[in-house]
């Protein structure tokens, strides 16, 4: 008798013939989960500094970089900004940007971002 769902006629002991017990729902999970793991590892990801006060009175410094893709500039940008973002929050203050250096333009290289920040009152 024909198995509909393995594709594959049973053996003599009534199980599907083949290798042991593989389907092709086994197969394809199997593609799954490969193609979600080269993602993460294509997706990459970002670290940054701890906050650090300048020279200058008031102003801080944080740095993050970031791995993997195309994207990885935008992702160290990003995490740079928030990691001021947050410093300034956290003392009811909010942050202002002075000036971003950038570095790493090339793909699968680590790319970097360093911000120099101030907090400011809310208003």
């Amino acid at each position: 008798m024909f198995n509909v769902f393995s594709a594959r006629m049973p053996d003599k002991d009534g199980a599907a013939g083949g290798p042991r017990g593989r389907s092709p729902f086994s197969d394809r999970l199997r593609n799954l989960m490969m193609a979600v793991a080269l993602g993460a590892s294509l997706a990459g990801c970002a670290s940054a500094t701890d906050v650090v006060a300048t020279d200058k009175p008031g102003t801080y410094t944080v740095a993050a970089s970031a791995t993997g893709g195309r994207m990885a500039w935008a992702r160290a940008h990003e995490h740079a900004v928030s990691e001021a973002r947050d410093y300034c929050e956290r003392r009811g203050m909010q942050s202002r940007v002075m000036n971003e250096t950038v570095s790493g333009v090339e793909v699968m290289t680590t790319h970097a971002s360093s911000v120099n920040f101030e907090c400011h009152p809310k208003f």
